[in-house]
């Protein structure tokens, strides 16, 4: 009998994997043309008489507020030169985010036939890491002078929760979350669990159109960052019943496990150190997931469902 049920769970791991492939082997088909476009280095370049040429070619990257004065200086300012020196020394070329942007394109257009292919744009931005991508449906920016590696002297000063992720390999995960958020309806959140489910959407449409990153990549965690999560999820959640948070207003709720941060705030030492921040999304991500596994829905359903439909009918039960 043992042999039977291993038999048959074998068939139907062998033909899950059948089908992901062929999947992706569809989708890497899809045509999307992807050419990251420079700026930085135009700009690094420029002389002051090319100003003109520059508005031309990249006028949303020159607003309107600021004269010509202000740019012509900024082709002088030394932390500008510096900025731009240090952003193509570490990205002379950009092969590999290159393929990488194609493939979160055409996994977009799989999943979102009206998606547009956009110009994608590379600058620096004085290292502004709160926003280090910009998409719009017409262009994405890209801005490098945030992804030159945790160590790098720019970010001095910047706790280590933040700096983790400012590498080379998160650009493509940071554009796959800004396109993720404009799928999902931002609607004001009521409790932590709605709070839960949101960013569950965000993470599973990651799961979907950068299925070539792993899961610690997706949240920004490390990998014993995911472990630690992962092992814990059933003493989270029961913490999270047993204080009657889910559905509790609470406006420091979102701090303490929703938005990044050194760690989660359980007010329980042996657990706090310990723990990466945002857990709350964690937990909704595996919600979602499980809502996904137990429902025969479409995307556009899910993206389209209450959280507390989603959770109701996900029959989430998290094990060690």
């Amino acid at each position: 009998m043992r042999v039977f049920i291993f038999i048959v769970s074998l068939f139907f791991v062998l033909s899950s994997c059948k089908d992901d492939n062929t999947l992706e082997n569809d989708i890497a088909k899809i045509d999307v043309d992807v050419t990251l476009e420079r700026f930085d280095i135009a700009f690094a370049e420029a002389k002051p008489e090319d100003l003109p040429k520059l508005k031309k070619a990249f006028p949303f990257m020159f607003p309107k507020q600021y004269d010509d004065a202000f740019w012509l200086g900024k082709m002088k300012d030394t932390l500008q030169l510096e900025l731009s020196n240090e952003t193509i020394k570490k990205f002379p070329e950009l092969k590999n985010e290159t393929k990488d942007i194609k493939k979160l394109f055409q996994h977009i257009k799989y999943y979102f036939p009206s998606f547009k292919t956009p110009r994608v744009i590379t600058t620096t931005s004085d290292v502004d890491y709160r926003n280090k991508v910009i998409v719009t449906d017409t262009i994405a920016i890209v801005e490098l002078d945030t992804y030159l590696g945790k160590d790098h002297f720019f970010y001095e000063g910047l706790q280590t929760y933040i700096v983790a992720n400012m590498k080379p390999e998160q650009i493509v995960v940071d554009l796959a979350n800004a396109y993720a958020k404009k799928q999902v309806l931002n609607t004001k959140r009521k409790n932590l669990l709605e709070e839960m489910i949101y960013f569950g959407k965000l993470l599973y449409i990651k799961d979907i159109i950068i299925p070539f990153k792993t899961d610690a990549e997706k949240i920004g965690y490390t990998q014993n960052q995911l472990d630690w999560a992962t092992v814990n999820q059933e003493q989270m959640w029961q913490y999270f019943i047993e204080k009657e948070l889910l559905y509790s207003t609470d406006s420091k709720l979102p701090n303490r496990f929703i938005n990044d941060a050194p760690f989660s705030k359980f007010y329980l030492a042996e657990i706090d150190n310990e723990s990466p921040g945002k857990v709350g999304q964690f937990v909704g991500w595996q919600i979602v997931r499980a809502y996904i596994a137990n429902n025969d829905v479409t995307l556009n359903e899910l993206l389209n469902t209450p959280a507390q439909i989603i959770f109701n009918k996900a029959k989430y039960k998290p094990r060690q």
